[in-house]
């Protein structure tokens, strides 16, 4: 019997966060590898029985990792880089997570954003000499341990092509190096894995070449082709059937034909909810004989219920179309990008839980949905299905007219300052009289248990309100002490009083909900609680300037308000979907632009307005670029034009690749930005080159990375300021780590910081010098 229903993967973090608590007890040490391989084990064979119990036909494998599954490929075809003394054989726990988050001898390796997604993977490191071997027998050893358990699974795995193509060239490399050139010997890896899942029993093999929804040329279609004869050949006389799974976006003509006409592949699956033009190129073309379609139906990156009246409308159409038996119902993509289980949500008031699902829910939509499709239409579900969604739409609690006339009444002066940069930073230093390569951090400070004590006992009436502001307070001015200590020339309060970046505002405005364990994964042990947009957003009273202000009253240093932009808590949250996510995002930029004039006004001098995901949400077709940061861009102006020149706005940014949207950047007009450059060896820099954009403002690109617990010492911090005065000009730059301290521990950050300060004053006498 052919299968009917299908998910692209799963989240692996379980239900309540155990994989987190796992992971930090190995690394603190308290824990032994043996414990997490056991934590690991349970989380896999609990979800593969919770599958088969909901009556999902294929149930993938392989989709549970310790860090990263990027990594894991990394380990499976042997491309660990040599500073981390591999040699050969399976890949161990700690040569697998000190590539991931380095150690006190070397770096990690870059981290970057999966495609459009807050999830970021380790990006491989290959060379024209990389050498490939099967060195993690990984997928082989979960596709047995389920079937241990009665259980067959689909293994899935990322497919070849994208992953040469989400790698960079080590350093050792030629500039003219081509990734694709290192195809042939990757495949003989691939060969060797498909063959031995197939003599392990799969029936199908799942390949995610997401790579496919970007704007793809000939080279890259001709190495699918390719990859697939490759491997199709090591599968030749067996039962083995080939997915190949793309996602995120459309897929364009040419590399839908090409796709679909490889003839090793059985099956594609299809992104049908975020972009129309699937749907309408399937519409057009249908597939050849024999494939099947795994229909992307069901939402795998947002939390609202699906439609199931109008899902099973479009499985029918194309049923009608492809052929009966040739649509499998799937989810748009992996699950991974979704909470876990909305029956974890007892505060959610009933309406609102009414409108949701989550992981575990959207598994059952696509099981009553492949139940539809074959003819047994459950009814009820359906039309209770029908009546929340009127339900929703009709609801008072989403729309407020009083924001609709605010953003309806915007012109083109809403978004912009009235003095051009270079005459503002002259006001602003007037005022700040900051010395050369001024320090700071990037907000965020340690995030003790003691901290997050306070915070939970305020939440559940266990302390009052005054016990609790008193003990923010403290923070507050031990964390002022210690810059102050230290000797950073520009300070941050802290951000004890937040639990997240965009949690912490979401709680404060209208038309946010919260949860409680609607946790997904960042990276590694990192997860975040995005809040639900669902109604229009406004902002009741003012959220930070209050702590700001007590911060300045502590020090004659300039302590920096610090907020979150409109792009990035639209982009960190989930969003609704009942209107344009523009109109959302401008609805945020009125909000955050009344707390910055509040700052202003409680005497704050230098606000960050941080934009850290402004990148992340860039459409994967060039061609949809201008339109998402015409208004992505507008909205944060938005967020800053109000304030006096001698404000100054900073803003961050997070890891990616800008140096593509460089005009965009500087068309934000921020007076100082900060980036992530460590991880990249200052590639990011690269742009600032004579030939590229000669960017006006100041920039602190980060020179020590804070996602590793490793603390570099003051002679590799000022090497890599050296470097970077190599392309900038002595008065744009400033010092500062590549993102927010919150989740590193004291004993990393002091030392960490020391380092930067004293390599600051260490340049700036040799430029000192220089000048006299």
């Amino acid at each position: 019997m052919a299968p009917a229903s299908h998910i692209v993967g799963y989240s692996r973090i379980g239900a309540k966060r155990e994989l987190k608590f796992a992971q930090e007890a190995y690394w603190n040490k308290k824990t032994s590898a043996a414990d997490l391989e056991k934590t690991g084990k349970e989380l896999r064979l609990a979800l593969w029985k919770q599958l088969k119990d909901q009556g999902l036909d294929l149930i993938p494998s392989n989709t549970f990792t310790f860090y990263d599954h990027v990594l894991d490929v990394t380990c499976m075809v042997g491309a660990l880089p040599e500073r981390y003394g591999w040699t050969n054989g399976e890949v161990d726990l700690d040569t697998f997570f000190a590539m991931a988050r380095g150690n006190a001898q070397q770096p990690a390796m870059e981290m970057t954003k999966w495609f459009d997604t807050n999830y970021h993977y380790i990006v491989p490191e290959l060379a024209p000499t990389t050498k490939f071997a099967l060195s993690s027998t990984k997928a082989i050893r979960e596709y047995l341990e389920a079937r241990e358990i009665g259980i067959d699974t689909l293994p899935v795995l990322v497919g070849p092509v994208t992953y040469l193509l989400l790698s960079k060239a080590s350093k050792d490399a030629p500039k003219a190096f081509d990734r694709l050139s290192l195809l042939p010997a990757l495949l003989k890896v691939y060969q060797e894995v498909a063959s031995e899942l197939q003599k392990a029993g799969a029936q199908w093999i799942q390949f995610d070449e997401p790579i496919l929804v970007t704007d793809v040329d000939a080279p890259v279609l001709d190495a699918l082709k390719t990859a697939y004869a490759a491997i199709g050949a090591a599968l030749a006389g067996g039962k083995t059937q080939i997915l190949i799974e793309t996602y995120f976006d459309s897929v364009n003509e040419n590399a839908f034909q090409t796709l679909v006409n490889i003839p090793e592949v059985s099956a594609v699956g299809i992104d049908l909810q975020q972009k129309p033009r699937n749907l309408e190129t399937l519409r057009k073309h249908g597939l050849p004989a024999g494939k099947t379609l795994f229909a992307g139906v069901v939402d795998g990156r947002n939390v609202w219920a699906n439609d199931l009246n109008a899902s099973l409308e479009v499985l029918q159409e194309l049923e009608a179309k492809i052929g009966k038996g040739n649509v499998v119902v799937s989810t748009s993509c992996s699950l991974l990008h979704t909470p876990v289980d909305l029956d974890e949500e007892t505060a959610l008031d009933a309406e609102l839980r009414s409108w949701l699902a989550f992981a575990k829910q959207k598994v059952s939509e696509v099981v009553v949905l492949s139940d539809a499709l074959a003819g047994n239409k459950d009814v009820q579900k359906f039309g209770d299905n029908g009546k929340v969604l009127a339900g929703r739409r009709a609801s008072e609690r989403v729309v407020n007219e009083n924001v609709r006339k605010a953003v309806s009444a915007l012109t083109e002066n809403d978004g912009r300052r009235a003095t051009p940069v270079k005459e503002r930073l002259a006001a602003q230093q007037a005022v700040l009289k900051l010395p050369l390569l001024p320090t700071t951090t990037i907000g965020s400070f340690p995030q003790t248990p003691e901290i997050r004590r306070v915070r939970r006992e305020v939440k559940s009436g266990k302390i009052s309100e005054a016990d609790y502001t008193t003990a923010i307070k403290a923070e507050i001015e031990k964390v002022i002490r210690l810059q102050e200590e230290l000797g950073l020339d520009v300070l941050v309060h802290g951000e004890p009083e937040r639990n997240d970046m965009v949690e912490y505002f979401g709680e404060q405005l209208r038309g946010f909900a919260f949860t409680l364990n609607g946790w997904v994964q960042s990276y590694g042990s990192r997860c975040v609680k995005p809040p639900i947009i669902f109604g229009d957003v406004s902002r009741p009273s003012a959220m930070t300037s209050a702590w700001s202000a007590y911060a300045q009253s502590l020090t004659s240093a300039p302590v920096k308000g610090m907020l979150t932009g409109p792009v990035t808590v639209l982009n960190w949250s989930f969003v609704r979907d009942d209107q344009p996510r523009s109109e959302t995002c401008l609805q945020l930029a009125l909000a955050i632009r009344d707390e910055v004039l509040d700052l202003e006004r409680a005497g704050i001098t230098i606000i960050q307005i941080d934009e850290a995901a402004l990148r992340e949400k860039l459409p994967l077709h060039r061609s949809e670029w201008q339109t998402y940061l015409d208004w992505s861009v507008g909205s944060f102006r938005i967020t800053a034009s109000g304030v006096k020149d001698t404000t100054q706005i900073h803003t961050h940014m997070c890891y990616s690749q800008f140096n593509d949207i460089m005009p965009a950047i500087v068309a934000m007009d921020a007076d100082v930005i900060s980036i992530e450059s460590s991880r990249s060896d200052e590639r990011l820099l690269a742009v600032f080159h004579s030939g590229g954009v000669k960017y006006p403002a100041g920039i602190g690109p980060g020179v020590y990375d804070i996602h590793s617990p490793r603390v570099p010492d003051n002679a590799e911090i000022s090497a890599r300021a050296r470097k970077m005065l190599e392309v900038l000009d002595a008065n744009q730059l400033w010092v500062n780590p590549d993102c927010g301290l919150k989740t590193r521990k004291y004993d990393e950050v002091v030392p960490a910081l020391a380092s930067m300060v004293t390599a600051a004053k260490e340049v700036r006498a040799e430029l000192a010098a220089k000048s006299a």
